[in-house]
């Protein structure tokens, strides 16, 4: 750690002290060591200035001063405020959660069994492989395109588990940037504001696609279809599977059939992000009619997973993220998603 010589005599002192032109230069090599010596542990040193004694102290400099503070996050600042708020009838208006009549956040009776079909195995604490438990991969895949789906009986999905959907959507990002350098992610205006962060961090190049209408307070399906259209061939077009966020608005079934024709017809790539499967209808499988379309069309696509909200797995991060290839060879080939883990193609 970079250090600095800070004398403790008076001004008059400093002025006159040899040690003053050395205020706020790091010290390091030749300098370091003509500073200090042999003896580089030394905190304290007393030093000789023209008669007088003055005592020098070294203060360290870290070199992490130029990292700036990250903003605060305006939806979970609201749930800070919440906390802090002592009024009685409050309400917690930020993160949306499955909430009790004393706002604990509601343990789904489904995760308390698995819970305990987990104890009584025994089960431990193990590495995993890179990519993930296998059992969830396998179900969360069968989840989202359905078991009996063609593409998991031809092993064309390649599925790694990842932190929530957040942590999924950032994976599928780095796969992006290294594998498709300077293609565009078009992302839907409005969408959920960690999207843009998310790609940003990744160093991929976005741009938004109208969705919203607040005219009519619906779908603007024209000019989505017509951005869709404008958008750069080979762009990797941003949907939101069902249960639109912020909006909650989404396309009918007819709609997402024209969107994928579209798609296909620009040589764009379709990337979902599910992360409310089971909250639009009330039926997973409806919910995932969208990603399930354009899987039925043989297209190859993306898609990331999140049981934050529909599974109340809030503090577990549970997630993934699913690619649909070609074929299975290429499917295998797909590779740990991990940073500074080599990747393989996927066949996109």
């Amino acid at each position: 750690m970079a250090s600095t010589m800070l004398s403790l005599s008076s001004a008059s002192a400093i002025a006159s002290s040899s040690l003053a032109p050395q205020h706020n230069r790091p010290l390091g090599g030749s300098d370091h060591a003509a500073v200090w010596g042999k003896n580089k542990s030394n905190s304290f040193m007393k030093t000789k200035s023209r008669g007088r004694i003055t005592m020098a102290i070294a203060v360290n400099v870290s070199r992490f001063e130029g990292i700036t503070m990250a903003p605060p996050d305006p939806i979970l600042g609201v749930s800070e405020a919440f906390r802090a708020d002592t009024h009685e009838m409050k309400l917690n208006l930020g993160v949306g959660a499955y909430r009790t009549e004393e706002l604990q956040p509601y343990v789904l009776n489904v995760v308390k069994k698995a819970e305990n079909l987990m104890l009584e195995r025994g089960e431990n604490k193990e590495y995993l492989p890179i990519e993930g438990l296998a059992a969830f991969n396998k179900v969360t895949a069968e989840l989202l395109f359905g078991a009996d789906n063609p593409v998991i009986e031809q092993k064309r999905v390649a599925t790694v588990q990842g932190l929530s959907g957040t942590g999924s959507l950032r994976l599928a990002a780095a796969l992006i940037e290294r594998y498709f350098p300077g293609a565009k992610v078009i992302i839907s205006s409005p969408t959920w504001g960690n999207h843009k962060n998310i790609f940003n961090d990744a160093r991929v190049p976005w741009s938004e696609y109208c969705y919203y209408d607040p005219k009519t307070v619906g779908l603007d399906f024209d000019g989505m279809i017509s951005d869709i259209k404008a958008a750069p061939e080979g762009s990797f077009v941003l949907l939101h599977g069902c249960a639109h966020n912020p909006t909650g608005i989404d396309p009918t079934p007819e709609q997402w059939a024209t969107i994928a024709d579209v798609i296909e017809e620009k040589n764009h790539i379709p990337f979902f992000d599910v992360a409310y499967q089971g909250f639009a209808s009330g039926s997973l499988d409806e919910d995932a009619s969208s990603v399930r379309l354009f899987a039925a069309r043989g297209m190859e696509l993306l898609v990331a997973q999140s049981y934050s909200k529909n599974l109340g797995l809030y503090a577990e991060r549970i997630g993934a993220i699913n690619v649909l290839c070609s074929s299975a060879d290429a499917a295998t080939r797909y590779g740990p998603l991990m940073t500074g883990t080599p990747w393989t193609s996927c066949g996109l």
